[in-house]
């Protein structure tokens, strides 16, 4: 009788995610998984040593975790503390569960960050000190590694507020900042500096900027996509010159501080992975910001835009979230659909300028019929404001943490607290009832794959439907200030598995060159009528 109820309720969830209606909002759950971090995750990442890393600025003063080992950091440009024996970064252990402190000597306060081809992250500009500075971080698994700024390379203006993508060729574009209307490279070619791009002194508004953190997403034809406040454009950054202008997106402001969010809806490689498609949503005001400021607190933007950007036309198809919401994350789930996380119903980013946590995410399921794509999911308890960040896990939940309106550390006696605990969501395909689903990944021929060649992945499931088996390889996001950089899903081309004594064999494609995928490491899903395996870490190059 219970094994008959626990089908039942599989069956009817499984309506609920496939068959067009509403996810039940019990599906989902919330762990606390570190009651005291000891640093406030204002920047986040997954590794692929299976850690996460976050950092939030070194002028607060006094963290909650103490440096080891006697460390101490000195710094005559502290705002704070200029003789400093306390964190401004940690790394988590999955596996453990354990945070350890990591040391960063410069200001990282409103940084941005992104993964090299070889792994390494690289996190640019900053606050003071850390302006120009670039970092670099070497993930490992023996709990040795720690930030290294001991490299004289520098960015050649101050970045901060500004945004990073992984190019084709291997470099980091970083895009804007305060007062930098202009993108740089790192690393450079010797004797480079920075370019100018006219287009972010067009969308700055004076004493406001509703320009900074700009959404960049690389497109299929090697160009980047950057938005800004309400406006986009095409970049051919080689060139710089833009190729392409979009039209203006309606609604309001949508880059910080406003602070909506933004994705690239996953590519796929039936179509040869060319169309690519963006949603925006959220945001506040085009006068939030100065609202806010003098004490009223504007409703958010409940609002997303969709446009797909390699349309000869090119126009925005609007669509409402279940509420409104600013400083939001948002996420792609291994299964291909949107996770918007975190933030608030009403304000905007800055210093306490945001009312009405949004504890409860949407899930958005792009390939779903207009009117029927958003469903209101299980709540926290945490209000997860100003300064908050998440991270997709490789066993598929989600990692949040941070939220920090305050100008240092303040525990108590205010209505928003600096938030030092971490959470994991565990979305609705880990339920129990979605288990006879869900594969495992028994090997795979290859823990790296060349462009345009395959693999053989090997994997384990109780209940398989071959006709609705896929392979997705999704690149890990860089998440602050409401955006995740860098992250991207693919859902790859596969040979149709064969079963040899219970254990299915599919030969999987690599994505064709480094524009569709650029160089790194990626997480391999295997998912199975919707449900996905535990990710495996595979390099591509």
């Amino acid at each position: 009788m219970e094994r008959m109820i626990e089908l039942m309720l599989c069956t009817i969830l499984l309506w609920g995610v496939w068959g067009g209606g509403a996810v039940d909002v019990k599906a989902g759950s919330w762990q606390l998984v570190v009651s005291n971090g000891g640093v406030s995750a204002m920047h986040m990442t997954t590794t692929h040593k299976d850690t996460v890393v976050m950092f939030d600025r070194t002028d607060y003063g006094a963290s909650q975790l103490r440096l080891d080992s006697g460390r101490c950091r000195d710094d005559n440009n502290d705002l704070a503390l200029k003789h400093d024996c306390w964190a401004h970064s940690i790394e988590y252990n999955i596996a453990s569960n354990g945070v350890r402190p990591l040391m960063v000597m410069t200001d990282t306060w409103c940084s941005s960050g992104s993964f090299a081809a070889n792994g390494d992250l690289v996190s640019t500009g900053g606050y003071n000190d850390g302006g120009k500075a670039v970092r670099y971080f070497v993930p490992c698994s023996n709990s040795a590694c720690d930030w290294d700024e001991s490299q004289s390379a520098k960015l050649a203006d101050n970045r901060w507020y500004a945004t990073n993508q992984i190019l084709p060729d291997n470099r980091i574009i970083v895009v804007g900042g305060r007062r930098a209307f202009s993108y740089e490279f790192v690393p450079k070619k010797s004797g480079e500096g920075y370019y100018k791009l006219p287009f972010l002194t067009q969308t700055n508004v004076k004493d406001v900027e509703n320009n900074l953190y700009p959404f960049l997403h690389l497109s299929s034809d090697g160009n980047l996509f950057v938005f800004a406040n309400k406006d986009s454009i095409l970049l051919d950054y080689k060139n710089n010159r833009v190729v392409k202008t979009f039209p203006t997106l309606s609604g309001g402001a949508r880059s910080y501080p406003s602070s909506g969010s933004s994705a690239m809806l996953p590519l796929v490689a039936s179509d040869g992975f060319k169309r690519v498609e963006i949603l925006v949503c959220g945001g506040a005001p085009d006068n939030g910001f100065t609202s806010a400021n003098a004490g009223n607190f504007l409703t958010a933007i409940q609002s997303c835009g969709r446009i797909v950007i390699t349309d000869s036309n090119p126009g925005w198809a609007m669509e409402n979230m279940p509420a409104p919401r600013v400083m939001g994350d948002m996420l792609i789930l291994p299964t291909g659909e949107i996770l918007i996380i975190n933030g608030a119903q009403s304000g905007t980013a800055g210093w306490e300028l945001g009312r009405n946590p949004a504890l409860a995410p949407f899930l958005y399921r792009p390939n779903s019929s207009p009117g029927d794509r958003f469903s209101t999911l299980a709540a926290t308890t945490i209000p997860r404001m100003y300064h908050s960040s998440a991270n997709v896990l490789p066993d598929g939940r989600i990692f949040v943490g941070g939220s920090n309106p305050h100008v240092g550390y303040v525990l108590s006696g205010t209505t928003y607290p600096t938030e030092l605990r971490l959470e994991a969501y565990s979305p609705y395909y880990l339920d129990r009832a979605y288990q006879i689903y869900r594969p495992t990944i028994a090997g795979l021929s290859s823990s790296s794959v060349n462009y345009g060649k395959t693999i053989t992945v090997q994997f384990t499931v109780s209940n398989y439907t071959p006709q609705n088996i896929g392979f997705h390889l999704y690149a890990p996001s860089f998440t602050t200030h409401s955006f995740s950089m860098n992250q991207r899903l693919l859902i790859l081309a596969s040979s149709a598995p064969k079963s040899v004594r219970g254990t299915y064999y599919a030969v999987v494609t690599a994505p064709p060159n480094s524009v569709i995928a650029p160089a790194g490491y990626y997480i391999l899903f295997v998912v199975n009528n919707g449900i996905p395996s535990v990710g495996k870490w595979v390099h591509v190059s």
